[in-house]
């Protein structure tokens, strides 16, 4: 991809009495959805540009956090999410034998004002697109792919290009300019030339969705594994569940001593089947493994990666949301999360300070907090619990209470709760506020 050429303005002066006019947002993903339907409802005009010449509903499933759903139930999303995803009761944790490790309440259950979705990604996606459109009109331009951008002393003009036909350009002017262009972001990359390349440890996921008869209680989530081969499975359709049955979403990870080679084409490809093998010692009794790979009919494989946390999201006029700003390991399901909470904090703060000043509150109250996700998910977030375990239990007769106390397990759990910003206190103090 051609390098987006930026050329800075150093001239800026913050003017606390400037309110904001027109956004531009660059990417119609979770974050730059959310964030343009924030900024409409504070009455802060959007345009937002995404490079696909068609936003279809891709992607298999996520789950949605209490703090993410808090956030789209106060924009009057809350009966589309549960018209659409599964309302997660728990998470079981097990070793790869199927032992229960540890089982963590979720949303509602575990005393969170909020509750917590699996749900698919594109339908999300689309659940804040169709909102956007109701309420905004016409806001959101497909088929344009940033090709430059500029910021004089009032404002942003950014050059697109379209993808189908390469003569028809568009120029965008505004107030300011929100690169959510996800974690190949053109905008980060115009800010940041000479940023590494993105952070790849060797894990290949291979991730795949098959309806099915429900397992356990049909709205429980379950991680099963060790550091090195990993399981994470959960149904994510309310639809599928009114049949009676369960739109079961996995994700397989498996960690490679020699990293494979990364090139532009691993990112959402279809993968084959190579990984099943590495499973054969799981045991889940309610839940036959070989069956759902094989009934699977498309699965996508592409590897686990992040980049490495920013010093600065905002120059002038300029600021990343989402995934351009904080890319991180799909652990702790906090990716589209954070997301979310970038889009509702960035409208708080333009409302409050207005475009400059607002700008640099947003990254005051955002960068160090992602940050800190980011790097604790290198470090397997939650899931830590499955490698405590893996290093005591040795066989399926091993009885896990008699090797780790119930204390180490709801430490581990509670600590990325509390970081995260999704623990039940938390989560309270920002309700009661709302």
């Amino acid at each position: 991809m051609q390098a987006v050429r930026y050329r800075p303005n150093c001239s800026l002066t913050n003017d606390r009495k400037e309110s904001t006019g027109r956004t531009i947002i660059v990417g119609a993903g979770i974050g730059g959805l959310t964030a343009a339907l924030q900024l409409h409802r504070r009455g802060i005009e959007v345009a937002v540009y995404e490079q696909v010449s068609e936003i279809k509903p891709l992607g298999v499933g996520i789950n949605l956090l209490p703090h993410g759903a808090g956030e789209l139930i106060g924009l009057g999303l809350g009966d589309a999410l549960a018209a659409t995803g599964i309302e997660t009761r728990e998470i079981q944790y097990r070793t790869r034998f199927g032992q229960l490790i540890y089982a963590d309440p979720c949303g509602l259950a575990s005393g969170a004002p909020f509750p917590q979705y699996s749900i698919h990604r594109g339908h999300l996606q689309f659940l804040l697109l169709e909102a956007l459109r109701r309420e905004a009109g016409d806001v959101v331009r497909s088929d344009h792919r940033l090709e430059t951008f500029d910021q004089t002393a009032t404002g942003v003009t950014a050059q697109f290009i379209s993808g189908t036909d390469p003569a028809q350009t568009t120029t965008a002017t505004g107030d300011i300019l929100i690169g959510a262009d996800g974690i190949h972001s053109a905008v980060r990359a115009a800010l940041h030339p000479n940023q590494p390349p993105v952070s790849y440890e060797g894990v290949m996921m291979w991730r795949g969705a098959h309806e099915q008869s429900p397992f356990l209680d049909g709205r429980t989530m379950v991680i099963a594994g060790n550091h090195d081969v990993k399981l994470v499975t959960y149904p994510i359709s309310s639809e599928a569940a009114k049949r009676g049955k369960s739109l079961v979403n996995w994700v397989a990870e498996v960690r490679f001593d020699t990293p494979r080679p990364l090139n532009p084409g691993d990112w959402r490809r279809e993968g084959s089947r190579e990984f099943i093998s590495r499973f054969h010692e799981f045991g889940l009794d309610f839940l036959d493994l070989p069956a759902l790979f094989a009934a699977t009919e498309t699965v996508f494989e592409y590897p686990m990666i992040d980049r490495e946390p920013l010093d600065r999201w905002t120059f002038d006029r300029v600021t990343l949301l989402g995934d351009a700003a904080h890319p991180m390991y799909p652990i702790g399901a906090n990716g589209a999360s954070q997301a979310i909470l970038d889009g509702g904090v960035l409208g708080n703060c333009l409302t409050e300070h207005g475009p400059l000043d607002g700008l640099t509150a947003y990254e005051a109250a955002r960068r160090e907090k992602t940050n800190a996700v980011v790097l604790r998910n290198r470090k397997s977030g939650p899931e830590a619990v499955l490698d405590l375990a893996d290093a005591r239990v040795k066989s399926p007769a091993d009885r896990i209470e008699d090797l780790i106390s119930q204390t180490e397990l709801e430490q581990l759990t509670t600590d990325y709760r509390r970081l995260a910003g999704y623990d039940a206190e938390s989560l309270k103090r920002r309700a009661a506020e709302q």
